[in-house]
């Protein structure tokens, strides 16, 4: 069954085609059209240079209007329509400095891999491939259109983006284009943080996320955008609590077990938890054993560095570095004091944390254990709402004589472990218990 943006999509062609200009969907939509997948968006080229569209649509917003691309909204949906264009001389790895339009084939040849240079045409079911898109797709192969030194370096990104579309597609690289992908690894430094975030976070999206970062490594783009993950690689761990190997081999597994769809601040999580070992690794002279003593603590400052370095959202940052921090908690959870489990619980990621650690197990020794004691426990809490208000407040306190300072945030901090511990059940217990509390001992 066509999907109301595929109608919507090819009503705008008509529309154009209507008009007396030529126009076909290109792109990721068409590649993935052609693949059986639901596209998730569509793009449009076009003979229509940006003031005739305008004429044809009522709502446009001139996104690169110099450069003839506008976004048209038609059922409150965004597509893309584009002039057919050719660019050229590009020096600064992201922006051609001459741009100029053209025919639908020249459009096609400016682009970046076969399998996205293909265009087709809605209303004749007509494809047209000038670039070989269509055999590549076949043969299942990520391959530059050209020359790959000189695609990549017209966008140095596209080093970056080769290696997401081989992950997210299942594809292998063509040689020549990932030998060049090889070679001019270091130009991604090049490219701005916040557009390499953008391909990472679409790189670490299941189900592709444990392909991502083995084609990350092996491309040699890893010691590039996450130089602190690269030394994850020969950073070896006790096979008493990790038989997977490695940290980076840890890494790898589990991500490939990342719920499809799962929390957007997860995958980094995943790849950050451990993120300090490499620099907090030692070993047992007498035992051998490996230890990383303190990398939950030093590897939530190291994530929030890497983070921000890459233009995070300051909620994701906070998100991911509480969770690195806290992950190591897990491993006790069956001796902990009941109302410490539950201030676990309670924590505004706890969710975001179990989630973590159920892949942290499942990354080495496999078992769920604490994972689902840990899951009853939280349910078990859900059925005690009362418990999560605070039975007093600091303004309680207050009222009741205790001045502002020490004593009384010791007293709010007691006073809740009562409570979650079960001793404590309501507001005048509370009280009674802080009169108590403070009596001179004899």
């Amino acid at each position: 069954m066509t999907s109301s943006i595929a109608r919507t999509a090819r009503e705008i062609v008509q529309r154009l085609q209507s008009a007396g200009f030529r126009a076909f969907w290109v792109g990721g939509c068409v590649r993935d059209f052609l693949l059986g997948r639901e596209p998730q968006d569509y793009d449009i080229a076009t003979s229509a240079r940006p003031a005739e569209m305008e004429k044809l649509f009522t709502h446009t917003i001139p996104v690169g209007r110099q450069f003839g691309v506008l976004v048209v909204v038609e059922s409150g949906i965004q597509f893309q329509l584009a002039t057919f264009r050719a660019e050229a001389d590009y020096r600064d790895g992201r922006r051609p400095e001459t741009v100029v339009f053209a025919d639908a084939e020249a459009d096609a040849l400016r682009r970046d891999f076969t399998v996205n240079g293909l265009f087709y045409d809605p209303l004749a079911d007509e494809l047209h491939d000038w670039v070989n898109g269509r055999a590549d797709l076949s043969a299942r192969l990520i391959r530059t259109i050209g020359l790959p030194g000189e695609r990549f370096a017209e966008d140095h990104l596209r080093l970056l983006r080769a290696v997401r579309f081989a992950a997210q597609l299942d594809f292998e690289i063509e040689p020549l284009t990932f030998a060049a992908l090889h070679r001019l690894a270091p130009q991604i430094t090049s490219v701005s943080a916040e557009r390499i975030r953008d391909e990472l976070i679409k790189l670490f999206t299941p189900p592709h996320a444990a392909r991502g970062l083995v084609l990350l490594r092996a491309s040699g783009l890893l010691e590039h955008v996450l130089p602190e993950l690269a030394v994850t690689v020969t950073c070896a761990q006790s096979p008493d609590y990790h038989p997977e190997g490695t940290v980076f081999e840890h890494l790898r597994l589990m991500l490939a077990q990342l719920p499809d769809p799962c929390p957007a601040s997860l995958p980094f999580a995943v790849l950050l938890h451990d993120i300090a070992k490499p620099v907090t690794a030692t070993t047992d002279p007498v035992t051998g054993s490996i230890h990383f003593y303190g990398h939950e603590n030093i590897g939530a400052e190291m994530a929030r560095v890497i983070l921000q370095r890459l233009r995070f959202p300051g909620k994701e940052i906070d998100e991911i570095a509480a969770c690195v921090l806290h992950h190591m908690q897990f491993k006790d959870v069956l001796q902990m004091r009941q109302s410490t489990r539950r201030r676990m619980i309670l924590r505004d990621t706890f969710s975001l944390e179990l989630a973590l650690h159920r892949l942290d197990c499942l990354g080495s020794h496999g078992s769920l254990e604490h994972y689902e004691f840990m899951q009853a426990q939280a349910a078990d809490l859900a059925r005690q709402p009362a418990l999560r208000p605070p039975l007093l407040t600091g303004h309680d306190l207050l009222a009741l004589g205790i001045p502002p300072g020490v004593e009384l945030g010791r007293l709010l901090h007691d006073l809740r472990d009562h409570q979650l511990q079960g001793d404590l059940t309501t507001a005048a217990e509370a009280r009674a218990w802080i009169i108590q509390s403070r009596k001179p001992k004899n």
